[in-house]
């Protein structure tokens, strides 16, 4: 076993220093609706950094955190609730950046004939959802907020691409989820409550957030600088020109093209997002020790994982797994 594990260890490192030298890097996303996703289309990172970029899509963020494991991506974008599990596990990764604080992005919404109007009338409905995500995470804080034995709802496991599908069957009486599927959703669905509203009312926030291997993102930091410093001043381009956006302008153009949404979709979409600034990032969402509000948000999801058994234990400190310094260099 130890021979095993010893020959894993060395693979592993002869690949990441395999990356290193090449400059290539293989980065993991998934269809949230972001601005960054332009700069993609534009290969805006590619151009600065000089690196070889290996895009490659997942439909959740446990496939992500398990082709990190396997070594086959440096790099992820991955929700909170993702987050967390992988790092109580033990999984050699930080987190260094927050693509977004989710805030109304996410929502519980149900069928307009299924009745349901509150958390409380989701007994006994069929309510779907990744499992071990950010939207499963807030689903049980809704329904204990609302006192509601969760055995009591059928809370079904499925990705956004079944959850589409299902709605479209009329297999499923609601769904917590993001968009694309949450604007399809919208359009036969009524908005129950928000992940910003369940926020704003337990202090418990959801978040999306990229992770790297921490031994790659050491062996190639100004790699990780220039990384945050693109998407840092992708989301400035939306803050200061997103109101002047077309349904058939370039930016929305991309970031339909990255995300699988529709561009009539797209602008309704990112404006449910609030992206935080390298700034405030630096200083109070993954600055700040363990009282940053990553490192809190990651311990109370982690208290949450632990009680439904799926993981073993908790961190005595999440601040350990949050690294501050490339967005702090990214906002000199």
């Amino acid at each position: 076993m130890k021979l095993v594990m010893l020959t894993g260890a060395i693979t592993s490192l002869v690949s990441m220093t395999a990356f290193a030298q090449a400059k290539e890097v293989t980065i993991g996303y998934q269809d949230m609706v972001v601005p960054y996703r332009m700069a993609q289309e534009a290969k805006a990172l590619e151009a600065a950094t000089g690196y070889k970029i290996n895009w490659k899509q997942f439909g959740g963020g446990g496939e992500v955190i398990k082709a990190m494991a396997s070594g086959a991506v440096q790099v992820g974008e991955v929700g909170s609730a993702g987050i967390s599990a992988a790092v109580s596990r033990g999984e050699p990764l930080e987190l260094f950046w927050i693509i977004d604080d989710i805030g109304d992005a996410e929502a519980l919404v149900a069928k307009k004939s299924s009745g349901i109007t509150k958390v409380a009338d989701l007994k006994g409905k069929r309510v779907a959802m990744p499992f071990n995500s950010t939207t499963h995470f807030h689903m049980m804080v809704a329904l204990d907020q609302a006192k509601i034995n969760a055995a009591d709802v059928k809370i079904l496991n499925m990705r956004p691409p079944e959850v589409r599908a299902a709605w479209q069957r009329g297999d499923i009486d609601a769904t917590f989820i993001w968009d694309p599927v949450l604007a399809d959703a919208k359009k036969d669905g009524n908005i129950v409550i928000t992940s910003g509203q369940i926020t704003a009312a337990t202090g418990k926030a959801t978040f999306d957030g990229y992770v790297a291997n921490k031994d790659w993102a050491k062996a190639n930091r100004d790699f990780m600088v220039k990384f945050v410093k693109i998407i840092a001043d992708a989301d400035a381009k939306y803050a200061a020109t997103g109101k002047t956006w077309k349904t058939d302008g370039p930016e929305v153009k991309a970031i339909a093209k990255w995300s699988g949404s529709k561009p009539e979709d797209v602008l309704a979409a990112v404006g449910l997002y609030k992206f935080p600034t390298a700034k405030d990032q630096a200083a109070t969402w993954l600055g700040g020790g363990k009282a940053s509000i990553a490192a809190k948000a990651l311990a109370a999801t982690a208290e949450f994982q632990l009680s439904q058994k799926q993981i073993e234990k908790t961190l005595a400190d999440y601040s350990t797994v949050v690294n501050a310094s490339y967005a702090a260099d990214a906002a000199k």
